[in-house]
C-alpha cells in the first residue's frame, strides 16, 4: 500500500517536472532515452526528491535514477525506517 503511494507521487512529481503525461511514464521507461529528459532535468528531480522526502541521494546513486522503478526503489532505501 505504502509503495503504492510512493510510486504514484514520484510518478506525478516526474510528470510535472519534465512537463509530460503521467500516461507516457512506464515504470521501466528510461528517462533520457525514452522520455527525453537531459541532465538538468535529472537534478531537478534528483533536487525535488531529496526535498519532498527529506532524504538525501549520494552522487553515486545518480546514475542509478533512471527509471521511476528505480527511482521509487532508491526513495525507499533511502527513507528513514518507521
Amino acid at each position: 500500500m505504502i509503495e503504492d503511494k510512493l510510486y504514484a507521487e514520484i510518478k506525478t512529481m516526474l510528470a510535472e517536472i519534465a512537463e509530460i503525461d503521467e500516461a507516457q511514464i512506464a515504470g521501466d521507461a528510461k528517462f533520457m532515452a525514452d522520455l527525453g529528459l537531459d541532465s538538468m532535468l535529472a537534478l531537478e528531480i534528483v533536487a525535488a526528491l531529496e526535498k519532498k522526502y527529506k532524504i538525501i541521494i549520494p552522487e553515486t546513486k545518480f546514475p542509478d535514477l533512471s527509471t521511476l522503478n528505480k527511482s521509487v526503489e532508491i526513495v525507499r532505501e533511502l527513507l528513514p525506517k518507521a
